[in-house]
Formats: C-alpha cells, structure tokens, sequence
C-alpha cells in the first residue's frame, strides 16, 4: 500500500495523476464535442435527443460518466497540491527567469485557468446535468417511433438563448484552450512519453487540439444564439 500512499503525497506521483488524469479528460472532450455537434442538425433536435439518451441509458457510458466526475476532482485536487507545494519551495522570489527568459502565460497561470473551469463545470452541471436528472425543472418527453425520449434539445436550446450564458460559456471556452495549450503536451512529457523524434507532432498536435476543440465547443451556442 505504500506506492499508493507516495502516489498521493510525493511530488512525482502527484504530477503523473495530474498527467493520467488529463489525458483522460482531454478524450471526454473529444467524445463530448463529437456528441454536441449534434446540436447543429438541422432536425429539430432529434439527433441530439437520441444521442442523449443513449448516453444516460448505457450502462458502460454511466459508468465512464461516473468514474469521469471522480477524475475531475482527482484532477483538481493533485493541481492544488502542486500548486500548494510549489509556491512554498519558491518563496518570495517568484518564478526563476531561464537564459532570460520567463516561463509561458499559461504555465504561470495554470491554477487560475483551471479555477475557472471547475467554477465553469460546476455552472454547466447545475444547468444541465442536474435539471437533466430531475433535481429541479421539468423535461418533456417526446414520441420518436414509439419510443419515450426526453427533449433535451429545448433544454439546451432555452440556455443557449440567453447572451450572458453564451458569453459566460465562450469566456470559459477559451480558458479551456488556454489550459489545453500548456497541458496537453505537459502530459505526454510528465510520462515520459516524449523524443526529439516526436516532440514536434506532439506539440503540433496539442496546439491544435487546444484551439479547434474549445473553438468547436464555442461555436454550438454562437450559432444556436445568433440563428
């Protein structure tokens, strides 16, 4: 059991949690943009209420949906450990400049980034997922080929109407690029997994994911708020 213990308390094992557990979240975002896409079918909201439906009634699903809340907190509380820990080993000095140059905005400023997007989750979940599960407000249920689906489309779309949640939303949006333009290639290198082959691609890649992803997050509600 000792291992577990180091895990959670040294350094190291901190940072490699943070590594495994961003990865992980960076797949959910991919898998939950390719879901939300749905939302831009030209069908009324069909496509989008099957697909949701489908994710809350499958039990692998809900399952990875459980285990992916967990890994959020997880997530969370290794990088305020971190962060904890760092500043008390830094001291008054600051963040050291190497060959005359500082480190990047966004790994200075990765507890604020990633603050705002628990703040963010935490807002998304009280709209969405709660209402969705029936803690308040009501879902209508739909007919679709004699099948009871509930309309989380209209849900969806009555939030997406509202300026200052689609501002509040793209703000956050870009909190996430800004958070994934550090962290994304901050993982593959925290696990070792990184070559003067590949680093390139990695980063070419992290960046891009970083921009197109929030980007296509950020463009559902413009489009749903602006049509």
């Amino acid at each position: 059991m000792k291992w577990i213990v180091d895990m959670f308390t040294s350094t190291l094992g901190r940072k490699l949690l943070m590594a495994l557990t961003g990865l992980f979240l960076i797949l959910f975002l991919a898998v939950h943009l390719a879901g939300n896409l749905q939302l831009l079918k030209d069908d009324g909201g069909r496509a989008f209420n099957i697909y949701a439906e489908f994710m809350s009634s499958n039990a692998l699903i809900q399952f990875v949906s459980k285990g992916n809340f967990f890994f959020i907190l997880l997530h969370t509380g290794m990088a305020i450990a971190l962060t904890i820990k760092n500043r008390k080993a830094r001291g008054p000095e600051g963040y050291a400049v190497v060959s005359g140059k500082s480190s990047h905005w966004t790994s200075r400023n990765m507890g604020i980034l990633g603050t705002l997007i628990l703040v963010f989750i935490v807002t998304h979940l009280y709209h969405f997922w709660a209402q969705m599960h029936g803690y308040w407000g009501n879902i209508t249920t739909l007919d679709y080929d004699g099948k009871p689906v509930r309309d989380l489309y209209t849900l969806v779309d009555m939030w997406f109407a509202k300026g200052w949640y689609v501002g509040l939303y793209v703000f956050c949006m870009a909190a996430i690029a800004f958070h994934l333009w550090h962290g994304f290639a901050s993982a593959f290198q925290t696990l070792g997994l990184n070559h003067l082959k590949y680093n390139g691609v990695i980063n070419v890649i992290g960046k891009a994911f970083a921009i197109l992803v929030p980007a296509g997050f950020a463009f559902i509600p413009l489009k749903m708020y602006f049509s």
